[in-house]
């Protein structure tokens, strides 16, 4: 893929750019159209930047001035090697540089041990869990994490992940034949609806690529969210508070546990004495995040975007087909590792039909699950699959299909019944941006274009091409409608506990239980876990007694009538009613698959056992969440505790947390224990169906 020719090479980089114009990539602008990315170093630091200087420092001319500027920002920059007392500043052909004028506190909050397991479990990162300390929701008074037993290549091992992490300092090589540094990706977009033009990473920057140990062809990127000021900050800070990145945290890893595609969480940093200025004044926070690519269909439109269009933004490039069919290969080849592309056919159409798959399996995860993303925009869609940029994100709490988690969605575009529209939405417009080049391949017999393949073509000629190309459109669509189906069916049928999946189930099941949840205004978690424990002898009736259980059923109903905020106001006759004829439903559903079972005559706590397995008892609700932030905001030493347990029950959300099952009153269990229990509960009425904004 092609640089910004203002960074031209790594090399350049870090000797002309971070040395004498440090400027260029702090300043907005758009980048030239064949550019894919361009590199960028953290730089942490308030904005706009506070420049003061001597009296008879500085010239009176404007390019004394300006030269000043440079001056100040180089000295700030990451520019001087050097490694740890006793060792050499290189690793692994790479090396750190670290600012000779920047230095603040920096406090390692949070590390993801299930991201760092699955994504890089080389990562040597010494005592950081000691220093965290033990996950607890009620940590002990005057519990301390300094660990003063590690050795000194642990303590050493640490400083270095908080360094590079924290956007202190950088990891470059400016070698001719492997040079490397951090970068930042050019994107366009629709948000909301509407062309925005260049967007691109405005507070992200990549700074490390390296291979999984299991497999050396699949490599992550480690990101830094909230690191400073790229090409693509627009008027923005280029920072993050440490509101948005504990939530980005924590949702990134609670996603994973539910086994949905996801980009990953490694590390949370706090930048306590870096002001940034939001709603109200808050600190800064640098959230590592973790992905094979972090690459978005916005990725596409940046090279052939809607033309003739009206907008508000910061501009938008002429189309670029050199830059399109580059960044097509690299994504077909490297990133979804197509066959066709590897094997030298063409790979337009394939590269669509892949990415609208990845996403309807993503999305139908969504669904089932009760999460709703908020800020669907095509630059927020990842060309793998993954759920990535969690901003104003919400579990569903009570169900209501028409929910939206943003408060500045004011018009519903996200609400949760619409997020498979708008993958199919977000899919058109990768489709209408390739359409050109699928066409050409079309003309070429299925073959790839090459090199300048656009190159002496007419406007009627790229217009037929791209009329060709849209040809797919209707595939493409029932390709996601039919994938999100299937997908959501199977999903459904887990948490269920069934074991076939049958065409009757969404009309006779599913959406008569969905449509009892709505009306009666339960709670879209609670009600499936506690369907985990129903069993079909609980509508069992004998010749001698209708119904042996009797009682214990309208216990069971009670309980799930309970599960709603609204229960003075609930027709309960008309919910137990409601309960009743699904449960002859569901019961006879289950029991036709009885022999499907392997535990004979123990198969209801095998069923129940898979249902557990499928249903979380603990979800990340949003007063979880701002009760967190709150916690650690308040004190971060007690906080990151807190935080700690949270992401453990995150990450194991099925496990029968705060003693799931025990009938003992809550004041007879340990203190701990109760708190998780408190943690697993809906909440306060006030914060059920919480909005956020964008800016979260």
């Amino acid at each position: 893929v092609t640089p910004d020719p203002n960074t031209p090479t790594p090399s350049s980089f870090l000797h002309e750019v971070l040395a004498k114009k440090p400027t260029i990539q702090r300043r907005a602008r758009l980048l030239s159209s064949p550019s894919h990315f361009s590199y960028v170093s953290p730089l942490p630091l308030p904005f706009p930047y506070q420049i003061s200087a001597q009296d008879g420092e500085v010239g009176d001319k404007p390019e004394d001035r300006a030269a000043y500027v440079e001056k100040w920002l180089s000295m700030r920059e990451a520019t001087h090697a050097r490694g740890q007392e006793g060792d050499s500043a290189s690793a692994n052909g790479l090396t750190k540089f670290y600012p000779e004028n920047r230095d603040q506190p920096r406090e390692l909050i949070g590390l993801a041990e299930t991201g760092l397991r699955d994504c890089l479990p080389q990562l040597d990162v010494g005592d950081a869990f000691q220093i965290l300390g033990k996950p607890a929701l009620l940590p002990p008074l005057g519990s301390n994490s300094t660990n003063t037993e590690a050795s000194a290549d642990a303590q050493a091992a640490r400083q270095d992940l908080l360094d590079i992490l924290s956007g202190h300092a950088t990891l470059m090589s400016d070698s001719p034949e492997a040079g490397f540094a951090p970068w930042s990706l050019r994107y366009s977009g629709h948000q909301f609806g509407t062309w925005a033009g260049q967007l691109g990473d405005g507070r992200a920057i990549s700074v490390l690529v390296t291979p999984h140990p299991s497999d050396p062809d699949l490599t992550y990127e480690l990101q830094l969210k909230g690191a400073g000021r790229t090409p693509f900050s627009r008027s923005a800070d280029g920072l993050a508070v440490l509101r948005s990145s504990i939530r980005e945290f924590l949702g990134a890893e609670a996603i994973n546990a539910l086994q949905i595609p996801t980009t990953r969480s490694l590390s949370l940093i706090s930048l306590p004495s870096l002001p940034v200025a939001r709603e109200r004044e808050e600190s800064a926070c640098i959230l590592t995040r973790v992905a094979p690519s972090f690459m978005r269909i916005g990725s596409f439109e940046a090279f052939n975007g809607p033309s003739n269009m009206f907008f508000f933004g910061g501009g938008q490039q002429d189309p670029d087909w050199e830059g399109l069919r580059v960044l097509g290969e690299w994504v077909a080849k490297r990133v979804l590792r197509l066959e066709a592309a590897n094997q030298g056919r063409a790979w337009g159409k394939e590269l669509v039909m892949e990415v609208a798959r990845r996403n309807a399996e993503m999305v139908a995860g969504w669904q089932v699950y009760g999460f709703m993303h908020g800020v669907m925009n095509t630059d927020n869609i990842s060309v793998l699959g993954l759920t990535i940029d969690y901003g104003p994100y919400a579990f569903m709490d009570v169900f209501d299909p028409y929910h939206i988690c943003n408060h500045t969605d004011q018009e519903g575009r996200y609400a949760y019944k619409y997020q498979p529209n708008m993958i199919i939405y977000a899919c058109r417009h990768l489709l209408n941006t390739l359409s050109p080049l699928i066409g050409a391949e079309s003309v070429l017999g299925n073959k790839p274009v090459g090199p300048g393949w656009m190159q002496g073509a007419s406007d009627e000629t790229i217009a037929e091409w791209g009329e060709k190309g849209k040809e797919s459109r209707e595939e493409m669509e029932v390709l996601i409608q039919t994938t999100c189906s299937v997908e959501y069916g199977r999903l459904m049928k887990k948490r269920l506990a069934l074991r076939k999946q049958e065409k009757s189930d969404e009309n006779h099941l599913v959406q008569p239980l969905l449509d009892i949840m709505a009306e009666h205004k339960l709670d879209f978690h609670a009600t499936f876990r506690k369907l985990s424990f129903f069993k079909p002898s609980l509508l069992t009736s004998s010749p001698t007694d209708p119904n042996p259980n009797q009682n214990v059923l309208e216990k069971f109903i009670s309980d799930l009538l309970n599960l709603s905020p609204e229960g003075r106001s609930m027709d309960h006759t008309k919910a137990t009613n409601d309960w009743m004829a699904w449960f002859e439903k569901y019961t006879q559903r289950i029991l036709s698959e009885r022999d499907e079972w392997t535990a004979g005559e123990d198969w209801d706590s095998e069923r129940e056992k898979a249902a557990k397995a499928a249903n979380p008892r603990f979800v990340l609700r949003q007063w979880v969440l701002e009760e967190v932030i709150k916690k650690v905001e308040v004190d971060a030493e007690s906080g990151k505790k807190i935080l700690g347990k949270v992401l453990q029950m995150s990450c194991s959300p099925f496990e029968p947390w705060g003693a799931e099952g025990d009938e003992r009153p809550d004041e007879e269990l340990d203190a701990e224990v109760r708190e998780e229990r408190r943690y697993c509960g809906m909440g306060e009425k006030a914060l059920l169906g919480f909005q956020c904004s964008c800016s979260s």
